[in-house]
């Protein structure tokens, strides 16, 4: 059975890619794990627009501390280990992860506003690494902010990146845009190599006892792969860029499953946080037992077999599908034990 597949311009040796999470990318021995369990790339944690922002701002702070004061006073000037708060070790970690591995590696940058941050695109690609992963994560709170301007934040980011670079940049996104559609078509027009679809936001919960609101990471399950399945099948073949998967692969079935709907890979990392990173090549052998099994030679032969463009039924992704599934269930009250 041939694994291998095209993702962002690179030749992988399967689908299977760790997608970006600081416990199991932010350590070397880590991602060589990664690589000896069957890892095609490795997708690493983010680094965040808050990070380079703060290093920004507390450089400035120990460049103008004391400026006021007499010019004998050198001690004024900052030592540099004073204001080195994070970015300088994600580049030594690019750099450190191309020397320990042969897969490519795929650096993430994290923010929502266009700005002097992303001048990093072109430092993590002098790091060397092969692709840039730009992970807009931004939750529109503005009541007089549109829905066209929060558009056109995404693809002004994603114009600045591309600006910046020349290795391939995938961007990933969350669900909602007003349609979705024209929201990828319009990635796409504007430099977007792949597409990740979709980004987890991690909802607050409150804390009764503390009465706090507090961060709560709720790991993904296999339901949370429908709604990915269903806009890659949708876009897959309309839309002229790669699509990344991400989001409830725990089996191979999950991961081929997502294939057919036309995903060039598969991102995995709950079930990796949840069964260890082995589990991977667990992925891998339950994906070539189905092949077998079902007289798939290769993964190319399944990329967007099951989209909407290749699937007889062409509603089957769109609204007369939801009529079906809701008349569909059967309803059986529950009975009253004694």
């Amino acid at each position: 059975m041939e694994l291998t597949t095209q993702y962002l311009g690179l030749t992988l040796k399967s689908p299977l890619v760790p997608s970006a999470a600081a416990p199991l990318t932010e350590d070397i021995d880590n991602v060589k794990r990664l690589e000896d369990a069957g890892a095609a790339a490795i997708v690493l944690h983010s680094l965040f627009e808050e990070q380079l922002l703060k290093e920004k701002f507390e450089l400035h702070h120990h460049l103008e501390y004391g400026t006021e004061s007499f010019a004998e006073a050198l001690t004024y000037f900052p030592e540099a280990e004073e204001y080195h708060v994070g970015p300088q070790l994600y580049l030594d970690h690019i750099r450190d992860a191309k020397a320990s591995v042969d897969i490519p590696i795929i650096a993430s940058l994290n923010g929502f506003s266009p700005g002097g941050w992303l001048e990093y695109a072109q430092q993590m690609q002098d790091a060397g690494a092969d692709a840039l992963e730009l992970n807009i994560y931004y939750v529109p709170t503005d009541l007089n902010m549109t829905g066209a301007e929060v558009e056109e934040n995404y693809l002004n980011i994603l114009r600045d990146v591309k600006g910046e670079v020349s290795i391939p940049v995938a961007v990933k996104l969350s669900p909602f845009f007003s349609n979705m559609a024209n929201m990828a078509k319009r990635l796409s027009e504007a430099g977007a190599d792949g597409l990740v679809l979709f980004n987890r936001f991690y909802q607050p919960d409150i804390d009764l006892e503390e009465l706090e609101v507090s961060p709560h990471v709720l790991l993904s399950t296999p339901q949370d792969q429908r709604l990915p399945m269903r806009w890659i099948a949708l876009l897959y073949g309309r839309v002229d860029t790669d699509f990344a998967a991400t989001g409830g692969i725990q089996h191979g079935t999950d991961a081929i499953k997502l294939l057919m709907a036309g995903a060039k890979v598969t991102q995995v990392c709950s079930s990796l946080l949840r069964h260890g990173i082995p589990h991977l090549r667990h992925i891998e052998h339950q994906m070539l037992r189905w092949m077998e099994d079902h007289e798939y030679e290769s993964v190319e032969q399944m990329q967007g077999s099951m989209s909407q463009l290749h699937c007889p039924d062409k509603s089957a992704y769109e609204r007369a599908q939801y009529m079906k599934a809701v008349s569909s269930y059967q309803y059986e009250p529950e009975r009253v034990m004694s």
